[in-house]
């Protein structure tokens, strides 16, 4: 969303962030210096904590919107794969756009495409996928990835390799965790604990550097003790060390996807339901599915280049969000 709230603010319009403690959203909200105010937190991963965070994250959102006079009333609204503000915007009636690219999530999309008047999604995911959660009429497609837009102005900086203490000279890997608490994914992965051990033995044989991004405060706690392993305290960044390590593995999806947008090698170990997006990836040789962690080639590579790599306007995800206000 930062290049979309770049673009809307540059047009004249004002634009207020929420966000939801969880993970290093409000982390990443500050390192990116985004104005915000944070509304809820994350209530646990069974289905009725769900249920009570997305009742207690909305009721926060309406009563917060409701007595935010300096704007008065919102003429729209845009959430990333976010109920709660698709049942704010509903309960507010303004127009609400919703974007994701994952469409197995099917608690969460249920909600978000039925209450939505725009379901801007990739161009990958077929129609039929999403009809069935009521956005039939409502989508609007774009080419490529998510990530090629709002990597557009991106140019990595090295800052991050000092402040990690990584050598240029020697292997790079980036880990990120599987999401245990999303619904979707298996919360044991023992494809990656396999992974970890590998990794480990790899740090004290050979000197690979391994960084690994945890999810949440019980992962971070883990992963710190293990030799070898570097575990940032908080947010970095991470798209700059995507850009100049030799190997990305991820459980997850967006780093994954950033990866690819960047020209780094890549290793998915998700073990969920994939997506359209993912499918075509992998279809295409772009992201690899990883089976074994004897897979892993923990190489240096030749030569980093983010130069050549294709970029996207986001001007056109910002034409598709707003278009809840077209005739």
């Amino acid at each position: 969303m930062r290049p979309v709230i770049e673009l809307l603010r540059g047009d004249g319009h004002e634009v207020r962030v929420t966000a939801r403690d969880f993970a290093q959203t409000l982390q990443l909200l500050e390192r990116f210096e985004i104005e915000h105010i944070a509304i809820g937190r994350h209530r646990g991963e069974r289905l009725a904590d769900k249920a009570v965070g997305l009742a207690s994250r909305s009721t926060a959102l309406l009563r917060w919107a409701r007595r935010d006079s300096r704007l008065g009333r919102f003429d729209v609204a845009l959430g990333h794969g976010s109920n709660d503000i698709s049942v704010a915007a509903r309960l507010l009636r303004i127009p609400c756009s919703t974007t994701f690219d994952y469409e197995w999530a099917a608690v969460q999309h249920h909600v978000n495409c039925r209450l939505a008047q725009a379901v801007v999604v990739p161009e990958a995911i077929p129609h039929e996928r999403l009809e069935r959660y009521g956005a039939k009429g409502k989508i609007h497609a774009y080419e490529g990835l998510k990530e090629e837009y709002y990597l557009a102005d991106f140019e990595p900086e090295e800052a991050v390799l000092l402040e990690l203490a990584l050598d240029r000279e020697k292997p790079i890997v980036l880990v990120r965790t599987p999401p245990e608490v999303s619904l979707y994914h298996r919360f044991e992965n023992d494809l990656f604990a396999a992974v970890l051990t590998r990794l480990r033995d790899a740090a004290r044989e050979r000197g690979v550097q391994s960084v690994v991004l945890p999810r949440t405060a019980a992962q971070r706690a883990a992963l710190r003790g293990v030799e070898g392993f570097t575990v940032p305290e908080r947010a970095i960044d991470a798209q700059s060390l995507i850009a100049f390590a030799d190997l990305v593995i991820s459980a997850g999806g967006t780093m994954n996807r950033e990866a690819v947008a960047l020209g780094t090698p890549v290793y998915t170990t998700f073990e969920g339901r994939l997506g359209a997006v993912d499918e075509r990836l992998i279809g295409e040789g772009r992201l690899r599915k990883l089976k074994a962690a004897e897979q892993l080639d923990l190489a240096k590579r030749d030569h980093v280049d983010v130069a050549n790599r294709l970029r996207r306007d986001p001007r056109r995800l910002v034409e598709l969000l707003l278009s809840p206000l077209t005739p």
